[in-house]
């Protein structure tokens, strides 16, 4: 069975994150990508404690599509260093399994 995982990006609040998750499942990148609510979050960066309007983004993906799935996302996406962590997915129900199988054109 084809693995799978989660991996997780924020996005600042004003980017245009959905044009990014249209750009993935349409390359099959991504079978789904979910766009959470605007969220504050709080971080240092270069030194400085900052506070930024940001969205969580969820995707969703086969483990043989991450390193394809990062370089691009790293092309589109308006960060100098984007977050990009990768969770694995441990197991699912089937017919779930199978439609990211399928999104994702995979051999099952």
């Amino acid at each position: 069975m084809t693995e799978f995982a989660l991996v997780l990006t924020t996005f600042p609040a004003d980017a245009d994150a959905e044009a990014v998750a249209r750009a993935l499942v349409e390359e099959r990148l991504a079978a789904c990508v979910n766009l959470l609510e605007p969220m504050k979050s709080v971080y240092r960066w270069k030194g400085e404690l900052e506070v930024a309007a940001e969205r969580q983004v969820i995707i969703k993906t086969a483990t043989a599509r991450v390193a394809d799935l990062q370089r691009r996302l790293t092309e589109l996406h308006p960060y100098d260093v984007p977050e990009f962590l990768v969770i694995g997915i441990e197991r699912g129900s089937e017919p779930y399994l199978e439609w990211l199988t399928s999104s994702l054109r995979l051999q099952g």
